[in-house]
């Protein structure tokens, strides 16, 4: 009987941590082997995920919640003139855009991209990504989270994982409808933009990409000027080429 009233508990915890057992009394107990009680502590716990996806279950397998990661159409282009592009940005914008200053951390990870964004004011954004290294309008995936102390999970982070390398840009930004247009200055690189398709959750990837293209063209990017890959791969490829 101790061992079932132990079983109870065990499987009881997470359920207490998720608010399912309010003032309801416990289970009729049933006495446990020890296998079948590690087999129920695991089965509280069981935590299912995928690329666009992510389902927690309870003890009895039922999905507790479930989150569609967001997307965006992406498009990236090295910029030859920077103040006419800055202009006509900001004549579609009808503003002069923000200035934000960046430092981005990139970590190892075994898929997609993992990295640590410092605004430079004590707060930062934890970034996982993930888009096809093509050129021309392409759909990313991410997930985004919000920390107050940029450095101290950086530590931890390059001690777990490992640091790939390091981006510092200054971004200018401008909204033009659900697009944000950024023209970055690139330290090493030079002078890129970056069009950020918003997506709506009735929106296909299709009319993503239209929108990111006629935006393309109202700005002036030529499709020779596109680029592949993150500014992180760029680097790296400019290190080894050198």
């Amino acid at each position: 009987m101790r061992t079932a009233a132990v079983s109870w508990r065990l499987c009881r915890l997470p359920a207490l941590l998720c608010g399912q057992f309010g003032a309801h009394p416990p289970p009729p107990l049933r006495a446990f082997s020890c296998s079948q009680t590690t087999a129920a502590v695991w089965e509280c716990f069981a935590v299912k995920s995928s690329a666009d996806t992510q389902q927690q279950t309870n003890c009895s397998g039922h999905p507790q919640n479930s989150r569609v990661m967001p997307s965006n159409v992406e498009i990236k282009a090295k910029v030859s003139d920077a103040t006419r592009f800055a202009e006509r940005a900001a004549q579609l914008s009808q503003s002069e855009g923000t200035i934000i200053r960046q430092c981005d951390t990139f970590f190892n990870c075994s898929r997609g991209r993992l990295k640590l964004r410092d605004f430079m004011n004590e707060s930062g954004q934890l970034i996982f990504y993930e888009r096809p290294d093509t050129d021309g309008p392409k759909l990313s995936r991410y997930s985004i989270s919000a920390t107050s102390d940029p450095p101290g999970l950086r530590a931890v982070l390059s001690d777990a994982l490992g640091v790939k390398g390091e981006v510092r840009k200054e971004r200018r930004l401008f909204m033009i409808g659900q697009t944000r247009v950024h023209l970055d200055a690139v330290e090493g690189l030079g002078d890129y933009m970056e069009l950020e398709v918003v997506m709506r959750p009735d929106q296909t990837v299709e009319e993503g990409q239209q929108v990111a293209e006629d935006l393309m063209e109202k700005l002036g990017v030529s499709k020779e000027s596109l680029v592949t890959g993150a500014y992180m791969d760029l680097i790296l490829k400019g290190h080894k080429e050198a």
